[in-house]
């Protein structure tokens, strides 16, 4: 049951729409996304190409498989997208409109730091079965 969510940078400078897949949402405790974000990223997964209004989003090719999307002016994450497979995850804290989020899957749970546990049972994955899934 897949939905839409409109998001914008903290500038306005960029408007989204996204196609979410399903109300699921990840956490990401790999070592990029903690730099990037400053802590776990928090994600929505959709399979489609945002569409995207005013300024075109800067983009960073993060790994060999995955590149992040941001604001060239404030700096708001925008997306994280899967290259090979167009899978596209948006930082779910900047989608509007009420929705009944389940926190169901954390990825790299090897790499999560000692400081912080979530209580949420979740499925967890380890980097190495993540990148054997979308390699």
């Amino acid at each position: 049951m897949s939905f839409s969510r409109q998001g914008a940078c903290l500038c306005g400078a960029i408007h989204f729409t996204a196609t979410l897949d399903n109300p699921d949402v990840s956490a990401c405790h790999c070592s990029m996304c903690r730099t990037w974000g400053g802590g776990p990223m928090l994600v929505a997964h959709g399979s489609q190409a945002p569409v995207f209004e005013g300024a075109a989003p800067a983009v960073y090719r993060s790994s060999e498989w995955a590149e992040r999307g941001f604001c060239g002016r404030c700096g708001t994450h925008l997306f994280y997208r899967l290259t090979g497979k167009d899978e596209y995850f948006f930082p779910v804290g900047m989608l509007q409109g009420a929705q009944d989020w389940q926190f169901s899957l954390q990825v790299y749970a090897d790499e999560r730091p000692s400081w912080y546990c979530f209580s949420n049972q979740t499925q967890q994955l380890t980097g190495e079965q993540i990148q054997a899934m979308y390699s």
